[in-house]
């Protein structure tokens, strides 16, 4: 589907819909939730389901042809949960119970939640499971792809970069790691807790193709992501570069946001001025 003005119109509207519904979800749940990390990935995930790029079927989620998405940073899961009533997979009434004793949605992913093909309570495991659904489909014939959202503060741990050494040694041109950049862990700046720059080096020098761009600009995202596999043979990576609390000045690049929660009077102000920056309708 060409990136259109239309389409990036219509995706961009989404994005900033979600992350209203996630603020309402978070709110109502009476814990808060997880804004940083949340709204720094608003766009990469709409753009994902809302813009044609994942050959999905919100009536049949566990349809084999389907193209497998894994959100490793499952702590997003308010807002992965959002995209995934937008596109379908289930009615947006479910949003409201996050958080709640039984519920599909909780602070981390599960898969009790129709669409989500990965639990995510401990992160940096989401690319050693995605390499493992890649070769499978390899093995299978089947031509469906695997497309993993991995935060920029979980590839500091090991055990990603053991899967991407797999992954370049498979040739898994099926697979495909998006980084959400926003270079913050809820410790601090990732450059200071453990640097991982030159990450775009990194990559290439475990055998992957790389490509960065703009987290938060749809066309680019729908441009980049129409363009893979980057190159035959190679799996890729795309390093969106992102701002943590994107959407609300007071977060956008404060660690301390990774997780809070909101007040009566700050969540009225923040919902009024993220429908006012997206033109929520």
């Amino acid at each position: 589907m060409p990136a259109t003005a239309d389409l990036v119109q219509k995706v961009e509207k989404q994005a900033w819909r979600n992350r209203c519904k996630t603020i309402t979800m978070f709110h109502k749940s009476g814990q808060g939730g997880h804004y940083g990390g949340s709204f720094s990935a608003a766009e990469v995930l709409t753009v994902l389901y809302s813009g044609g790029i994942l050959k999905v079927d919100p009536k049949h989620p566990n349809w084999p042809e389907r193209d497998h998405f894994i959100l490793s940073k499952g702590h997003i899961s308010g807002m992965f949960g959002s995209v995934l009533s937008s596109a379908g997979f289930f009615p947006e009434e479910k949003l409201e119970t996050y958080d709640e004793l039984g519920s599909m949605i909780g602070m981390h992913t599960t898969l009790k939640i129709p669409g989500c093909d990965h639990p995510a309570g401990s992160l940096g495991h989401g690319l050693s499971v995605g390499v493992g659904a890649a070769l499978a489909k390899k093995i299978d014939g089947n031509p469906s792809r695997v497309f993993i959202l991995q935060g920029d503060g979980e590839i500091m741990e090991p055990e990603p970069w053991a899967a991407a050494m797999s992954a370049s040694k498979f040739k898994l041109d099926n697979l495909i790691s998006i980084i959400d950049r926003n270079g913050l862990s809820m410790d601090g700046p990732t450059e200071e807790v453990m640097p991982l720059e030159p990450l775009e080096d990194k990559w290439r020098a475990f055998g992957w193709s790389v490509k960065t761009v703009d987290g938060h600009n749809v066309k680019e995202l729908l441009e980049v992501f129409q363009a893979v596999p980057f190159e035959k043979g190679k799996p890729t990576c795309v390093i969106a570069k992102t701002v943590k609390g994107k959407g609300c000045p007071y977060m956008e690049n404060q660690y301390k946001y990774h997780y809070s929660s909101l007040t009566e009077d700050g969540f009225e102000e923040l919902y009024k001025e993220m429908e006012n920056l997206g033109e929520v309708e």
